[in-house]
């Protein structure tokens, strides 16, 4: 059973990194598919280029868990912001659960403050914050 888990996370990677959300109706239940296919279009035209590589699974009877490296440019507008065409690379991590076939639960974390650092959106540690003038 861990092992049909972990093919069915190869699957739903291989069809983000295509942009064939249609597949998420086949992996995830209904109440899951279409906000997890909203949130993956959204990303997608917010970084067309967009790639998930996959780092390491780990499958326990139903859960699944993914560390994710994921990778793109920003060329449409994120979470409110204009593109600022920089590239970003961070680590995502899921956990899936999978009941008769399908994922029934699907949780994430992802490493937001990288990202926004290396889109230009918040200074970096390095990067001291510019000084207001008046």
């Amino acid at each position: 059973m861990s092992e049909d888990n972990k093919a069915m996370v190869h699957r739903m990677v291989k069809a983000i990194n295509a942009d064939d959300m249609d597949v998420m109706d086949e992996l995830f239940v209904p109440k899951l598919a279409r906000p997890t296919k909203r949130s993956f279009t959204a990303f997608r035209a917010a970084f067309p280029d967009w790639r998930m590589e996959i780092a390491e699974l780990v499958a326990e009877g139903t859960t699944v868990v993914g560390r994710f490296r994921c990778s793109g440019t920003n060329r449409g507008e994120f979470k409110g912001v204009p593109p600022t065409g920089k590239r970003m690379e961070v680590d995502e991590v899921y956990f899936l659960r999978v009941e008769d076939g399908k994922f029934v639960d699907f949780w994430a974390l992802e490493d937001d403050l990288a990202r926004m650092r290396q889109l230009g959106l918040i200074p970096s540690p390095e990067q001291p914050e510019k000084a207001c003038s008046t």
